[in-house]
């Protein structure tokens, strides 16, 4: 940032004109929404940034979820100039993470963080008591009454099903998959918990037809063992290590380079981490 510094040998006139010259900010478009160092940022980048993320929404976006996206915008491109500066290389700002992460990957989750992590985190790795499902869904009660009675006559349930059923689920034979109370309505649950296996419920209404289930299987509640829940805990594991790292180079980024925003021209109430208010140290 240049800065002047007027010299005694000119007249007292021309040193309050020398003056003002150096009060004046450097004119900013319009279209112009921050400076990063000498490089200015505009609106339609920030706009296409958002349609990358959230599509054509932005019009009905708040100023809170506006200028997270904002922030998260700018940190992108600071990003993408700590890359360039290192010499790596990458055609777009999520090729800039990448490689910043790659330059210096995280070690290998080792197993006692694993069971650290189960340990702390038994609670989550726990299933309730679960059914697997079958269901048929009809518009008209007649029509669940002759399905009804051609299941308890012998017919298998999936053939009926995938017979008569309204359900997307018909060309599956109407399963369902696994659930427990809490994924089902009230009253389903009611209907559906109350059966043993291989039985077929009653004729349960709902606003939209008439339902048939059978319960498959019934699978009682359980803790998930370490070793099955191993995957799972290894990918929460780096994607922390991965956030913590973002969260670094961010910070790093954003005290290397200089950022200002002109929120006068952002077409929304900006609420962000960056402020336009503060001083501005050189320009990097």
């Amino acid at each position: 940032m240049k800065t002047c510094t007027p010299e005694v040998r000119y007249g007292g006139a021309i040193l309050l004109l020398l003056a003002a010259a150096c009060g004046r900010e450097e004119p900013i478009g319009p279209d112009v929404v921050a400076r990063i160092g000498g490089a200015e940022v505009r609106y339609a980048e920030f706009e296409q940034a958002v349609a990358r993320t959230v599509g054509d929404d932005e019009g009905v976006l708040g100023s809170d979820v506006l200028s997270r996206l904002f922030d998260q915008f700018l940190d992108e491109e600071l990003l993408a100039r700590l890359a360039a500066e290192r010499g790596l290389p990458a055609a777009s700002r999520r090729g800039a993470l990448d490689a910043l992460l790659r330059e210096a990957p995280a070690p290998p989750v080792e197993e006692r963080e694993v069971r650290g992590y189960y340990e702390a985190h038994r609670g989550e790795f726990s299933r309730p008591e679960r059914v697997r499902l079958r269901q048929i869904l009809v518009e008209e009660r007649a029509d669940a009454e002759r399905a009804r009675a051609e299941v308890l006559g012998g017919a298998d349930f999936a053939e009926v099903a995938t017979r008569v059923s309204r359900d997307p689920s018909a060309a599956r034979g109407g399963l369902q998959g696994e659930l427990s109370r809490q994924d089902l309505p009230a009253s389903f649950a009611a209907a559906i918990f109350g059966l043993g296996e291989g039985e077929v419920s009653a004729i349960v209404p709902a606003d939209y037809g008439f339902h048939l289930f059978q319960v498959v299987e019934r699978l009682p509640a359980e803790v998930v063992p370490l070793a099955a829940a191993r995957p799972e805990i290894v990918r929460r594991l780096r994607r922390a290590r991965a956030d913590r790292r973002l969260a670094a180079l961010v910070e790093e980024a954003r005290d290397r380079y200089t950022v200002a925003v002109y929120e006068r021209n952002l077409p929304f109430h900006y609420e962000g981490t960056y402020s336009a208010s503060q001083d501005s140290p050189p320009d990097r």
